[in-house]
């Protein structure tokens, strides 16, 4: 018997690259969304170690930037960043914070990055007072 005319010729063993092919592809897809994933996380990471950071360091800025920002370091790195950028004015804080993003498969391959945020604690400024308050419940 020939081989061409039982099995339809030369499409012999295509479906199975076929199937490779949309394996691939499907890996591809599952490996971006891990990628952005770990982005998200990372970015989250970075404003909450900041945000908590900056809190911690608020309530000590009175006694100057060394020891506000030593209070900062301590809550961000609690958090798992970095403290890269801390400055005091007054009784205002300004934290800079990276974060490693790229733990488990992203990490082990090379593809770890940083994910930056920053925070601001201190008090809250009135701009403008308004001309006549709303009288309150009960009043």
């Amino acid at each position: 018997m020939n081989d061409e005319s039982e099995f339809g010729g030369r499409d012999r063993g295509a479906a199975s690259i076929l199937l490779l092919a949309i394996g691939l592809i499907v890996v591809a897809a599952g490996v971006a969304g891990a990628a952005v994933g770990a982005a998200r996380v990372g970015q989250h990471r970075a404003r909450t170690a900041a945000d908590l950071g900056a809190l911690a360091g608020a309530g000590l800025a009175v006694y100057g930037e060394q020891v506000a920002c030593g209070r900062a370091a301590h809550f961000v790195a609690a958090n798992g960043g970095r403290l890269v950028g801390c400055t005091v004015r007054g009784l205002e804080i300004v934290v800079r914070v990276e974060v490693e993003v790229g733990a488990g498969l992203l990490g082990r391959s090379g593809l770890v990055r940083q994910a930056g945020a920053a925070a601001r604690a201190g008090p809250v400024y009135v701009v403008d007072e308004p001309a006549r308050s709303a009288p309150r419940r009960g009043q």
